[in-house]
């Protein structure tokens, strides 16, 4: 689906605060556990996930399982134009970005972060 995306698809997808979020977190990380951006965006797990769901289904995003958790990043198919979207909005909006990047920052070095928000049940 990621190599069918139109204009169109991609802005409808990302018509909300959190999937955009989401997107320029993940285009800023590279990969992000679903904990890692319920910490970073301040918000729910189910609420997160469903998103999560909503930006797979359009076909931007990828996942893999590790274990019992979820990674998620843009899906390698992604065309160059929407990479270069999300690079300049990414580039020219680090201040509105800049609190969940922080709560991200804050959980310090990846496998700690992953220590320390999806501990082994």
């Amino acid at each position: 689906m990621a190599d069918q995306l139109t204009p169109t698809t991609v802005f409808k997808c990302l018509a909300d605060d959190n999937r955009v979020r989401i997107m320029l977190l993940i285009a800023r990380e590279g990969e992000l556990c679903v904990c890692e951006l319920t910490c970073a965006l301040n918000e729910s797990q189910p609420k997160v996930s469903r998103h999560l769901a909503q930006l797979r289904t359009c076909g931007l995003l990828s996942d893999r399982r590790q274990g019992q958790w979820v990674y998620y990043r843009l899906h390698p198919n992604l065309p160059g134009w929407v990479h270069q979207v999300l690079t300049v909005v990414l580039d020219s909006n680090g201040h509105w970005l800049s609190p969940d990047a922080k709560r991200l920052e804050e959980m310090g070095d990846r496998p700690e972060r992953a220590a320390a928000c999806c501990p082994v049940r």
